[in-house]
């Protein structure tokens, strides 16, 4: 079954919560879709690899550069904080060019609940690293609600970055610790590095 999706917001969600809600939405029980989950994921994956043509792959404007840039500092950890599964985003990765830009990741395959995602990605850059990221050490940068309630209930820095999909005013709302309209903007790399602090 597809289930209903008329109307659902994706925005910000991990994969695992998705396919629950979907499912809860088609009369679905959690204990009928949780063993199939693996199922869901890999045609999941197998779609999504077809889908995607490396060629029409188009990043927010600015993301390339401030990646490159904040990788050649040298002081800075570059990490992955996503809802996707970690297939599904290694996909969309290689899809966009940036396959490799992140040396660690916490993805919707670790936990469904995205606010709980924090955690995991501070333990894998510390076992990478051997060093903590405390506090305003760990920076969350997103364009949904989601990612700026990520990044409190991870005691981390939330840089919200307005996009198609959420606009500036329902960023604003939540008080990011740093509002973006792009990335695109040579504000946008100051605010990342004060940010890192």
């Amino acid at each position: 079954t597809a289930g209903p999706i008329a109307g659902y917001s994706f925005a910000g969600k991990t994969d695992p919560q998705i396919v629950f809600e979907l499912m809860a939405r088609a009369g679905l029980p959690r204990s009928d879709v949780a063993p199939r989950l693996p199922e869901v994921f890999e045609r999941y994956c197998a779609r999504l690899a077809a889908a995607l043509d490396p060629g029409n792959t188009r990043l927010m404007p600015g993301v390339r550069e401030v990646l490159a840039t904040l990788a050649g500092r040298g002081d800075i950890a570059l990490g992955l904080l996503t809802g996707n599964i970690r297939a599904g985003a290694e996909i969309k990765l290689a899809a966009a060019g940036l396959a490799g830009r992140f040396a660690v990741g916490a993805f919707g395959s670790d936990e469904e609940d995205r606010n709980r995602l924090v955690p995991v990605a501070r333990a894998r850059a510390r076992e990478l690293w051997g060093e903590e990221f405390p506090g305003t050490r760990t920076v969350v940068v997103g364009d949904a609600q989601a990612d700026i309630r990520c990044a409190r209930a991870g005691g981390a820095w939330s840089v919200a970055v307005a996009s198609s999909k959420t606009p500036k005013a329902e960023l604003a709302a939540l008080a990011p610790d740093v509002l973006l309209d792009s990335l695109a903007s040579p504000e946008a790399l100051t605010a990342l590095v004060a940010a890192d602090g």
